[in-house]
């Protein structure tokens, strides 16, 4: 698979960090400033910082809600209230090395789960997180539980 290279940078996030997953990173800008531990579930002591999972886990999150909500407003859809659920996985892959899973759970009180789930499939089309994890990690996209595939599947033609 070849890479589209970008026509035009918009932005650019610069960080440093030290002592790999048990030590510390900020931003240049001094927006963010952490601490690192490495989780007690793999092999770490635990400790008062966050991990590059967690950090990944906010950061898909809010780049996804921005594009969805970018899409219902285009749409004229209320997608207002809404909140995402997200959850990395880190595990191994079986071939030597570990890999990521991302679920992304959607709770959008004002609306129905075919347009909530319209919304998933249309946003991930445009995510910049979504467009580079695609292919390479699995994602599953979901409404208040249930798979978008499957609200897609059932739709009869209420979105």
């Amino acid at each position: 698979m070849s890479v589209t290279p970008l026509r035009k940078i918009l932005y650019t996030a610069e960080a440093v960090t030290e002592g790999g997953r048990s030590g510390h990173g900020r931003t240049s800008d001094g927006r963010l400033d952490v601490e690192l531990s490495v989780p007690e579930d793999i092999g770490g002591k635990g400790g008062p910082g966050t991990n590059p999972e967690q950090l990944f886990a906010i950061a898909y999150a809010a780049c996804f809600q921005s594009t969805m909500l970018a899409v219902a407003q285009g749409r004229k859809l209320d997608a207002g209230d809404s909140r995402f659920t997200s959850r990395v996985g880190l595990g191994p892959t079986g071939h030597g090395g570990f890999g990521l899973r991302v679920a992304l759970d959607l709770h959008a009180p004002h609306l129905a789960a075919p347009a909530a789930a319209h919304l998933m499939a249309a946003a991930d089309q445009r995510c910049p997180y979504s467009n580079a994890t695609r292919g390479n990690i699995q994602v599953i996209l979901t409404v208040d539980g249930t798979p978008i595939e499957e609200i897609v599947e059932n739709d009869q033609g209420v979105a």
